[in-house]
C-alpha cells in the first residue's frame, strides 16, 4: 500500500497538467467503442480501412440490426461476417441464426473480451481472463504482444504496443475440428478456428488488437492482415456489425415485449396499473357530463315569406302609398293560390271562386266577398285606408278558414 500512494500521486499530477493544457492538447477519449467511426485510440476505423483495401472486390455492407434479422431469407453460402467488441452478447434464436449461418457454408469473425456463454457452451468453448483491480491497472502497463501459431503463418514474430496486457484466453477447447491460430504473451490461445459444418468460426478473445491504437504502432497492421489471411479471398459478401458492439448487457430473451408485458408479470403492479386505469376513465366519464355545456335546441325552419311581406308592406303604409301595397297582396296572394291548390289566377270568374272555395274549404260567400274586394281594388285609381284594411282582413280570414 505504501508504494501505491507514490503512484497515485504521480497520476493526478498528470491528469491535472493535461486538463491544464486546453482542448487541443487532451487526451482522447479511451473508451473502447470498435465502433468503425471512431478514430479514438480504441476505435476501429483504422480496422475498417485496412479491410476495405484487403477484400477490394468486395463491398463492406454495415449490418445494423440482429443476427436473426439480418439473416432472415439469407441464402449466402461463401460470406464473412465481421463483428468487434468488448461484450458480445446474443439472445437464444440470434445463437441459432448464427449457427444456421456458419453451418451453410459461411464465415463469422468474432472478436470480443466476453464472448456470450450460452454460445460458447453450444460450441464447447470456454473463457478466461485474469483481471486486475486498480493496482493491477497502473503498474501492469507494459509492452505487451500476441504471436500468430507457428507453423500456420509465415510471419511469427510478436507484434506489440504498450498498454494493459493481452490477458484474455480460451481455457477449454475441443481438441478436433479446432485449430490454434495465435496466442499472447503467456502462450495462452487467444486466436482459434472452428470448423463447424461447412463453414468456420473465428474467435479472438482480444479486441484491442484490432483497435486504432494497436494497428497503428510500427507494423502491427500486418498482424491484421495475417490473421484475415486464413478467411476466404474472395467471399460471396462481406458484412460488418455495428449492432452488437453497441449492446453492453445480456438481453431480454423477447426484445419484442413491451413494457406494459413486463409490467403484467408482477400482479401487485398489474393491480395497481389497473386499478388506475379504471379510476381514470371513471373520472373522465363522469366528470365531461358533469362539465359539458348545455347545447340549445336547434328551432324548425319556419316560413318568412308571410313576415316578410308584413314588414315591406308597413313600409309601404309608411309611406301612404295604398295603391302599391294593395297590388302587392293580391300578387302575393295570387302567387299562393297558384302553389297551393295548383289553379290558373287568368280568369277570375265564378268558376275559379267556387273551385277555390271547395279546395280551400273557406265558404264561397266569404271567398265571393274576397274577389269583389280584390276587384274593387284593381279597378279603383285611389285607395283608402278603409279600402286597404278591409282587403288585408278579408286574406287574413281567407288563410285562417282554409285547410
Amino acid at each position: 500500500m505504501k508504494r501505491v500512494v507514490p503512484y497515485c500521486f504521480v497520476v493526478a499530477v498528470l491528469i491535472t497538467v493535461f486538463c491544464s493544457c486546453g482542448r487541443q492538447s487532451a487526451l482522447p477519449s479511451l473508451r473502447e467503442t470498435y465502433s468503425l467511426n471512431d478514430k479514438n485510440p480504441f476505435g476501429t476505423y483504422v480496422l475498417n480501412q485496412q479491410l476495405n483495401a484487403l477484400f477490394y472486390h468486395n463491398n463492406i455492407y454495415v449490418a445494423k440490426k440482429s443476427m436473426q434479422k439480418s439473416f432472415s431469407g439469407n441464402y449466402d453460402t461463401a460470406s464473412l461476417y465481421v463483428t468487434v467488441s468488448k461484450n458480445f452478447f446474443l439472445t437464444t434464436d440470434e445463437i441459432n441464426s448464427m449457427l444456421n449461418f456458419v453451418s451453410n457454408g459461411n464465415s463469422m469473425f468474432i472478436v470480443s473480451e466476453n464472448i456470450d456463454t450460452n454460445f460458447l457452451n453450444k460450441i464447447a468453448f470456454e473463457q478466461g481472463a485474469s483481471k486486475g483491480g486498480f493496482e493491477d491497472f497502473i503498474f501492469s502497463m507494459h509492452y505487451t504482444y500476441v504471436k500468430l501459431q507457428p507453423g500456420i503463418f509465415y510471419d511469427t514474430a510478436a507484434f506489440t504496443y504498450y498498454y494493459m496486457p493481452f490477458k484474455n484466453y480460451f481455457s477449454d477447447y475441443p481438441e478436433t475440428g479446432t485449430k490454434v491460430l495465435g496466442r499472447n504473451e503467456n502462450s495462452a490461445a487467444n486466436f482459434i478456428v472452428l470448423f463447424y459444418g461447412k463453414g468456420r468460426f473465428y474467435l479472438h478473445c482480444d479486441p484491442r488488437a484490432f483497435s486504432n491504437y494497436f494497428l497503428l504502432q510500427k507494423e502491427n497492421y500486418k498482424y491484421m492482415q495475417q490473421v484475415f489471411s486464413f478467411t476466404p479471398a474472395i467471399p460471396e459478401h462481406i458484412y460488418w456489425d455495428d449492432y452488437y458492439n453497441k449492446r453492453n448487457s445480456p438481453p431480454n430473451e423477447n426484445p419484442d415485449r413491451s413494457w406494459l408485458s413486463v409490467l403484467m408479470q408482477y400482479p401487485a403492479i398489474a393491480w395497481a396499473f389497473w386499478l388506475i386505469l379504471s379510476l381514470l376513465a371513471l373520472f373522465v366519464l363522469f366528470d365531461s357530463k358533469r362539465r359539458q355545456r348545455i347545447i340549445k335546441p336547434l328551432q324548425p325552419n319556419v316560413n318568412t315569406s308571410v313576415a316578410f311581406t308584413e314588414t315591406v308592406g308597413r313600409l309601404y303604409l309608411q309611406k301612404k302609398d295604398n295603391r302599391n301595397i294593395a297590388d302587392k297582396m293580391i300578387t302575393y296572394f295570387l302567387e299562393h293560390i297558384r302553389n297551393q291548390y295548383f289553379l290558373n289566377t287568368n280568369h277570375l270568374n265564378e268558376d275559379f271562386i267556387d273551385t277555390l272555395s271547395r279546395k280551400s274549404n273557406v265558404p264561397l260567400q266569404e271567398t265571393t266577398k274576397l274577389f269583389n274586394t280584390i276587384n274593387t281594388v284593381q279597378q279603383s285609381y285611389d285607395i283608402d285606408d278603409r279600402q286597404l284594411l278591409l282587403l288585408n282582413q278579408q286574406i287574413e280570414n281567407f288563410y285562417k278558414h282554409k285547410i
